[in-house]
């Protein structure tokens, strides 16, 4: 490895540190910095081959993100991130390829849709690290980062398709590649969801924190290397089995559920420092590879590409969201026509669903004329854009101006939309007033149901073991057990400083108060679950409340682990 790779990620860490302590987007700041910086003599100029740069940063990164979204929430708005993450993605590679061939006709049309591939995938980071900071609506948040999961497939199975054209390998057939694309898709989510069964099942069985978030970090690139040697996506496999790893991390060791939160925060925050850190850096540099004749037109090419790619997100974000929302009234209205009215049931095969089931199976979420406007300017650019036009560089069917062509405009088009979005986003949101507090109203009311079904769930659970304690211990234990259920039931956490001040006799040990507030605590979870899986609850209200128990149970044991010494 270059020993200057060690020390441009420390510098990109050193500068998101600041970032993130004085409350700035990391992403941009280490950007614009790193830009800076590559101007100075003594800063190195490293070369990273795009393909490794590609199998190192992006599995990992995709798996985190994976594993943050909602897969309920997800699902929901499937019709959503699909449009985006596929139809986006390919208008966007017809529209730039189009224009960058009529502007530049050496690039040939084959190279030009290459470039269109390459600059098609927006990179969510920077969008929902804004996002979040500024406390944007979920329905929103998941669009975007849903959109980043998928997005990047689309992008890299045209990339592969048009490589192979560009270098003479194959001709460009519509058919093949819709069937190339579907082939991606349906081995991706095979290897993702087998991974993701055998990452669950150790998680389930293993209670090493540290076993379990060593295998976390590798399973990303052998999902994403077995899925492209197979000829399948490694994206969708990454994506396919952290949303499957995800959705059931509920179910494991609380112990694993804690080592993943910093394990991952701390992996995203080092790979997103330093890829950014090398958008920065290496936009001089390529610019400074063009020969003389060639810096007017591919510099003015760069430009049109940039100004394509900002208007073409917009021109297709409003239109097909209205698109989505006709066909959903549309196929509502014939459902209720087949239902007989809303109350209505219908039959699918053996099943009866009724109309109210799938009209929430098939609605979607409605996003306002501002959540779109957030939507159409959050198209930021990063690893993959970078990654492949680094790769495409070296293709045998391209001359040296179009090589430097695709370089040269995918950094403009990376770095533009980083610092001219990235910038104006939180004004954006600010401006629209996008934030509101209707989501919040509805935790609360969440809030409120779920604790009071808790309560009386947690209620019958105590009255099946008062019976189990009074077989066990005799009718005399059964005292203390009523004080320290009250306990559980008004504070809802017990520790063993309360444990004491119970002197009723005969009192039970410490290893059975601490199983008690284990089974409490495990039938809480089991609640949540369930009202999740009911669609009462959210799976991110759901997490919050977890994270506390988990708190409750570590405090349970630590207490447990550390009495021997403190107490005799």
């Amino acid at each position: 490895m270059d020993p200057s790779i060690f020390f441009v990620i420390v510098g990109a860490v050193a500068v998101a540190a600041v970032a993130r302590w004085r409350g700035w987007p990391a992403p941009l700041l280490v950007t614009v910095v790193a830009l800076a910086a590559s101007f100075l003599p003594f800063v190195p100029n490293i070369a990273i081959d795009g393909h490794v740069l590609l199998n190192i940063v992006l599995p990992p990164l995709l798996y985190s993100a994976a594993l943050d979204v909602s897969f309920v929430s997800f699902r929901r708005a499937m019709p959503q991130i699909r449009r985006l993450g596929i139809g986006l993605v390919v208008v966007t590679t017809l529209v730039v390829g189009f224009v960058a061939w009529w502007l530049l006709p050496e690039l040939t049309l084959p190279g030009a849709l290459l470039l269109g591939a390459i600059v098609a995938p927006p990179d969510a980071v920077s969008a929902a690290a804004i996002g979040r900071k500024l406390g944007l609506p979920r329905r929103v948040m998941t669009v975007l980062s849903g959109e980043s999961l998928i997005n990047d497939a689309t992008s890299l199975t045209l990339y592969r398709v048009l490589a192979a054209v560009v270098a003479g390998a194959a001709a460009f057939h519509l058919g093949a590649t819709i069937w190339q694309f579907v082939l991606a898709v349906i081995v991706g989510v095979l290897i993702g969801v087998v991974f993701g069964i055998g990452l669950h099942q150790l998680r389930m069985r293993s209670d090493d924190a540290v076993i379990n978030g060593t295998v976390g970090l590798l399973a990303p690139f052998g999902a994403y290397a077995i899925a492209e040697q197979l000829g399948g996506s490694g994206v969708i496999a990454v994506v396919a089995m952290g949303l499957f790893v995800g959705f059931n991390a509920p179910s494991t060791s609380y112990r694993t559920r804690q080592q993943d939160a910093p394990l991952w925060l701390s992996a995203d925050f080092l790979l997103e420092s330093f890829v950014f850190a090398y958008i920065g850096l290496q936009l001089p540099r390529v610019v400074a590879d063009l020969n003389e004749g060639e810096v007017g037109p591919v510099i003015g090419l760069s430009a049109v590409v940039l100004l394509v790619v900002l208007l073409v997100r917009p021109l297709f974000v409003y239109p097909a969201h209205a698109w989505g929302q006709w066909w959903v009234r549309m196929r509502l209205r014939k459902l209720d026509q087949q239902a007989g009215g809303p109350a209505g049931a219908v039959r699918r095969g053996k099943h009866t669903t009724t109309a109210a089931q799938l009209r929430r199976r098939l609605s979607e979420n409605r996003l306002s004329w501002r959540d779109n406007a957030v939507i159409s300017w959050a198209g930021m650019r990063g690893v993959v854009t970078l990654a492949t036009a680094l790769a495409a560089s070296d293709l045998a069917g391209l001359d040296t101006q179009a090589a430097h062509a695709l370089v040269v405009a995918a950094f403009v088009v990376t770095v533009g939309t980083l610092l001219l979005q990235g910038l104006t986003l939180p004004w954006l949101i600010r401006a629209l007033r996008v934030v509101d507090g209707r989501e919040a109203q509805q935790d609360a009311r969440q809030l409120a149901a779920v604790r009071d079904r808790s309560r009386k769930a947690g209620k019958a659970y105590l009255r099946d073991m008062r019976r189990q304690w009074a077989r066990e211990h005799g009718e005399d234990a059964l005292p203390a057990f009523d004080g320290f259920a009250k306990r559980l039931l008004q504070v809802e956490v017990e520790t063993d400083a309360e444990t004491t001040q119970i002197d009723l006799r005969p009192r039970p040990s410490y290893e059975q108060l601490l199983a008690l507030s284990k089974g409490w605590l495990s039938m809480r979870r089991q609640l949540l679950l369930e009202e999740r899986d009911a669609g009462n609850l959210s799976e991110e209200v759901m997490h919050e409340l977890i994270m506390a128990m988990d708190a409750e149970e570590l405090a349970l044991d630590t207490r447990a682990a550390t009495r021997p010494q403190s107490r005799v």
